[in-house]
């Protein structure tokens, strides 16, 4: 395809490249983003009005390879800026409660389409005539910001959707960045502050004993120069929960039937899940 769109796609990635350099974005450069956006989903809807496309091919290419670039970034500005604006000014807590609830919910949007982003992930083909041609058109679920451009010409039933997945995939690392970035200032405001709640193990009795027993048989904890029951003071110490005979309990673990170390076992399983859910983003 030859008709200019790559031309301004291309120009529109330089200046954009410019204004992204810096994770700790401004205000006032997520409002010349925002503009710089519309600028570039303007000039491209004036050419697609003026010049069309020759085949489905073009047609498909323009909203699944062109239009996205700058309407994801759009998407993504419009997040940060929405960020910016609305989360609260002081209180570590509050700020990062803010930032969990905005994570929790592209979790639950990512959920939702994981069909599609799926399909978009692996570079799929099969569907791109029912997503990305105008002939198949369904009204988004979703307004603004992408809204100001559902003029019939210029929109097909997906290309908005990819839109904000990659733009939402991108305010991620924002959040992330953002997350990390209170994080260290505040341990550098209070270098000296200690946990002001205290750590209670919620679990039962044997599980923990499972879990020392572990620990001390993989010599993690000074090179397994200490025992069991060294071992078990710390944790009695550190969760103020009396562990009783750990040996005893230790016999009746050995002695269980089929699985033996349950709460082991669980941990890799948590664990695990925790790691896939992190990957399905």
């Amino acid at each position: 395809m030859d008709r200019n769109y790559d031309h301004v796609v291309e120009e529109f990635k330089i200046k954009q490249e410019e204004l992204s350099k810096n994770m700790g974005i401004s205000l006032k450069n997520t409002n010349e983003g925002i503009l710089l956006c519309n600028n570039a989903l303007y000039h491209l809807k004036t050419l697609v009005e003026e010049q069309g496309f020759n085949t489905i091919e073009e047609e498909i290419y323009f909203f699944k390879r062109l239009k996205v670039v700058p309407l994801s970034v759009l998407v993504y500005f419009s997040e940060v800026r929405s960020c910016q604006l609305l989360m609260p000014k002081l209180g570590v807590q509050n700020k990062m409660s803010f930032l969990k609830k905005r994570m929790s919910r592209i979790n639950k949007f990512f959920l939702r389409n994981c069909d599609f982003v799926q399909y978009m992930e692996q570079d799929l083909n099969y569907l791109d005539k029912q997503y990305f041609t105008r002939s198949h058109q369904v009204f988004p679920l979703y307004t603004l910001p992408e809204s100001a451009y559902l003029d019939p010409k210029f929109f097909t039933s997906h290309d908005m959707l990819w839109a904000r997945i990659k733009g939402l995939n991108q305010f991620i690392h924002y959040i992330q960045h953002l997350m990390k970035g209170i994080v260290l200032q505040d341990q550098i405001n209070h270098p000296n502050s200690k946990l002001n709640t205290p750590l209670q193990w919620t679990s039962s009795k044997i599980a923990l004993i499972e879990l020392i027993y572990a620990l001390q048989e993989s010599q993690v904890i000074n090179y397994g120069k200490e025992d069991i029951k060294t071992i078990a003071q710390i944790f009695e110490q550190l969760f103020e929960l009396p562990l009783d005979n750990i040996y005893k309990t230790y016999s009746e673990i050995k002695a269980r039937k089929g699985a033996r170390a349950r709460f082991l076992e669980e941990l890799i399983y948590r664990f695990n899940n925790r790691m896939d859910r992190d990957d399905g983003l």
